[in-house]
């Protein structure tokens, strides 16, 4: 499908002894809360045209490297994303892969998370900057978090030592804090700090100077070429437990025969209750071919299912521990295995190992 891209400034020399040759970052435009300013006409926001950015930023113009922005063939509000878009934004990564030394996706918030989390499973072989952003406050609100939020990532995306880059993975950047995709998850929808990673270091602060946390920034790998994994399959649900829950409950879930996956949200520390219906449920789901993925409903911390009584016979009956995986980057990863795996064993193991630093084993 055609896409336009606009330029936003031109390239400038490098400005390094190395080489100068004119580093260059394609932005990726979604929607979303970012692009949006007042219309006084019609007394509420809209999205503005994005050629016309410059107006909105003139502070772009002093970067030493090349923008250009190209957009998804239909703008959308991130509570509209699909596997579909992801597939779509893989693809126009791939397509553009060998033309910019990095990549920046604006998006809405609400689904940042998962998006960078696919994102980051699905673009295997990367040793590329992908970074997404947004904003709390449109561009076109007086105090908006946009302004910083994007020329931020795009100096992010763009930073390189000896002509490699410095975050080769795909990364979110919101209010000063730098990211792993898939390690990160929406904590707030008041505040500018609107998403968390709990169990991994952040990749980066940016204050006066923007520090790197190298030791946990996964390094480029040049022996790994850019391959894609396009077959997701979304036949699958999230459950998560709570006191009082109803056999009926589960098993409208884990029983329902169009699902190949669950990931089951327990208490702590991978527990749940051992009720005998429960337990009886999951091991006819699983004996059925339903792969269930055990992921902890607490920010931090991790599953260490069979510690306690309590997730022990969760461990026997197959239910794969997600460790200290967050709930958006399990049920993508579900998706992305499931779609290149038929066989539960295979799944099972699939899941259990990191593709992309997601987990901690």
């Amino acid at each position: 499908m055609p896409y336009k891209t606009i330029c936003l400034t031109p390239a400038q020399p490098r400005k390094t002894s190395s080489s100068t040759t004119p580093r260059s970052v394609l932005v990726i435009y979604t929607g979303g809360t970012f692009g949006m300013v007042y219309d006084p006409k019609a007394s509420q926001l809209i999205p503005f045209d994005f050629e016309d950015v410059l107006d909105r930023l003139p502070e772009l113009n002093r970067l030493d490297f090349q923008i250009n922005i190209t957009m998804l063939s239909e703008i959308i509000d991130s509570s509209n994303m699909t596997p579909a878009i992801w597939v779509e934004l893989a693809k126009l990564i791939e397509a553009n892969y060998a033309l910019y030394d990095s990549f920046v996706i604006l998006h809405g918030t609400d689904t940042m998370s998962y998006t960078a989390s696919a994102l980051s499973f699905m673009l295997l072989g990367l040793n590329k900057p992908v970074i997404l952003t947004g904003a709390q406050l449109p561009i076109g609100v007086a105090r908006s978090d946009a302004r910083e939020n994007f020329i931020t990532a795009l100096e992010i995306a763009a930073a390189q030592t000896d002509g490699q880059p410095i975050v080769p993975e795909v990364c979110v950047y919101f209010n000063s804090l730098l990211l792993r995709g898939n390690r990160s998850t929406k904590q707030e929808s008041v505040q500018f700090n609107a998403f968390a990673s709990e169990n991994y270091p952040h990749l980066a602060n940016a204050g006066v100077s923007i520090d790197y946390n190298r030791p946990f920034i996964r390094p480029v790998d040049p022996s790994q070429s850019l391959t894609l994994q396009t077959a997701l399959d979304p036949n699958v649900a999230i459950l998560k437990l709570f006191p009082g829950i109803t056999p009926a409950v589960v098993e409208a879930i884990v029983l329902n025969p169009a699902l190949r996956g669950v990931v089951l949200e327990t208490f702590g520390a991978g527990n749940a209750t051992t009720e005998s219906w429960f337990l009886n449920s999951l091991k006819t789901a699983i004996e059925r071919g339903l792969t269930i993925f055990n992921v902890s409903q607490c920010e931090g911390g991790r599953v260490t299912q069979g510690q306690y009584q309590t997730s022990k016979r969760m461990d026997e009956l197959g239910v794969v521990s997600g460790a200290d995986i967050t709930t958006e980057a399990a049920i993508t990863k579900l998706m992305v295995v499931l779609g290149q795996e038929h066989d539960p064993a295979r799944v099972r193991a699939r899941l259990s190992q990191p593709i992309s630093g997601e987990m901690s084993v």
